[in-house]
């Protein structure tokens, strides 16, 4: 079975296609350019649990390095990468689409950059971007968007959203940036952090 790639803005069937497909780990990884800065690029994944008004209903539906499960255990984050150095994932949000509670209607997997402010950093300096969806199930890949290098000045990126559509489970390449970083996202889905 080949790996279905996206472009941004490209929406995809996920479940309808892939009968049976039900756990999914959702990869997420990337490279940093050499620069002068002196730090570690520390990025980090998080989920937002949505509603059908796109807002998180509170602390417990913001999945990240502090809060790693959520959605009553449907979403699970495998922990905080301080340096992406190394090969493939550098980190994975896992998620149990059967047991996503039934007032999330989305889930929106975001990254940002770790201190970026203090640390001089944005998204410009960030190559090879990628998240991947994976069968849980058998290790396959089953789609792949390339977040490309679009972005210059931003400190966060919504990377993708998996959301329901008539019953089933579909992929929406969203790649779009933020300034602010973390705390722009949040505001973005009604949490006050911080």
């Amino acid at each position: 079975m080949s790996v279905i790639s996206l472009s941004k803005g490209q929406k995809i069937d996920l479940t309808k296609g892939n009968p049976g497909l039900s756990k999914i780990i959702v990869g997420l990884g990337w490279d940093t350019n050499k620069y002068s800065g002196g730090s570690d690029f520390d990025l980090d994944a998080s989920a937002f649990l949505v509603d059908k008004n796109g807002k998180a209903g509170g602390i417990e539906d913001f999945i990240y390095y502090n809060n790693l499960v959520g959605g009553n255990g449907s979403v699970n984050h495998t922990g905080d990468n301080l340096t992406g150095d190394g090969d493939g994932d550098d980190e994975q949000i896992k998620v149990d689409l059967a047991a996503v509670p039934a007032h999330v209607e989305k889930i929106a997997v975001t990254v940002t950059i770790h201190d970026a402010a203090q640390r001089a950093q944005n998204f410009g300096q960030v190559s090879n971007s990628f998240v991947r969806v994976v069968n849980e199930a058998n290790g396959q890949e089953v789609m792949r968007y390339d977040l490309g290098e679009d972005f210059s000045v931003e400190t966060a990126i919504v990377v993708c959203e998996l959301y329901r559509h008539q019953g089933e489970w579909k992929f929406n390449a969203v790649g779009s940036g933020f300034s602010g970083g973390l705390s722009a996202l949040c505001a973005n889905y009604g949490l006050q952090v911080g």
